[in-house]
């Protein structure tokens, strides 16, 4: 199993260059960071993890400059987005963006992705909350295209775009793996669709029948990475022994000083199981 870190990357942290430095020289394997293009001021959407959203939900920064700058620095760290949120995304540019990251970082890009929780959020994009599933659908169905195609055309209810020319095209063939969020039916449905990975989170119970039957509705072995795993020995053993691929430690968002002395505490805790 290999092991990797999930974070916020925001103005008051440690910088994404440095962190990427940091990850690879501690053997860490991947960086899947989150995204928001805003914050609503009026906050009528629940917090998921309840009580008042966390300062660092206002100050992502954009998640493909963020992600650029790491792999500028590094040679081997898979950098992702853990997750992107389409539905907040014009698809023609956010398939040159994964397109321009994966050849940038040499093929290591992941195209992390969900359909998000925020309503006021997506709102302000245009999206309606209630068909936001489909829409992401048809968005990635639409990318894809743009990767695969050398002209590519796209006719949806969502998306709708006549032939067009879209390059670079991404280096990984046929394009970057899509690591799908949720442990919902239809997020587990999405993956089997068109996932080249799955991204649980780190709470879910009964993860290992779950990874059984994402696997079986997709037909093949599907790479499982935990998202936001819990630092207790016991859970990433059970994460081993359920088949997991990776699992991600959620870095809190703080200065480089600090940042370093939690990652130095993650490698000894990965070391105990590799």
């Amino acid at each position: 199993m290999e092991f990797g870190v999930s974070t916020f990357i925001t103005d008051e942290g440690i910088g994404a260059a440095d962190l990427g430095r940091a990850l690879e020289e501690r053997d860490f394997d991947a960086l899947f960071i989150a995204e928001h293009t805003h914050i609503p001021a009026s906050r009528e959407t629940p917090y998921p993890g309840g009580g008042e959203l966390p300062r660092i939900y206002y100050r992502t920064l954009d998640p493909f400059v963020a992600l650029t700058a790491v792999a500028a620095v590094t040679e081997r760290l898979v950098v992702a987005t853990g997750i992107a949120l389409v539905i907040e995304r014009d698809p023609i540019t956010t398939a040159k963006e994964v397109a321009s990251l994966d050849l940038i970082s040499g093929g290591r890009m992941v195209f992390g992705v969900g359909a998000g929780w925020n309503r006021e959020e997506m709102r302000n994009h245009g999206t309606d909350p209630a068909t936001r599933g489909a829409l992401m659908d048809e968005r990635i169905r639409a990318m894809r295209e743009i990767w695969t195609a050398e002209t590519a055309e796209f006719h949806g209810e969502y998306v709708d775009f006549d032939p067009i020319y879209a390059w670079p095209k991404p280096v990984q063939q046929p394009h970057p793996p899509i690591y799908v969020g949720g442990e919902s039916e239809r997020a587990i449905a999405r993956v089997a669709e068109y996932g080249g990975g799955w991204l649980p989170r780190g709470n879910v119970e009964n993860l290992g029948d779950l990874v059984a039957k994402v696997r079986d509705r997709a037909g093949w072995r599907v790479p499982v990475t935990v998202y936001a795993a819990r630092r207790d020995p016991a859970v990433i053993e059970s994460y081993a022994a359920a088949g997991v691929d990776r699992t991600l430690f959620f870095l809190p968002t703080q200065p480089r000083d600090e940042t370093l002395r939690t990652l130095d505490e993650f490698t000894e805790l990965a070391k105990r199981h590799t």
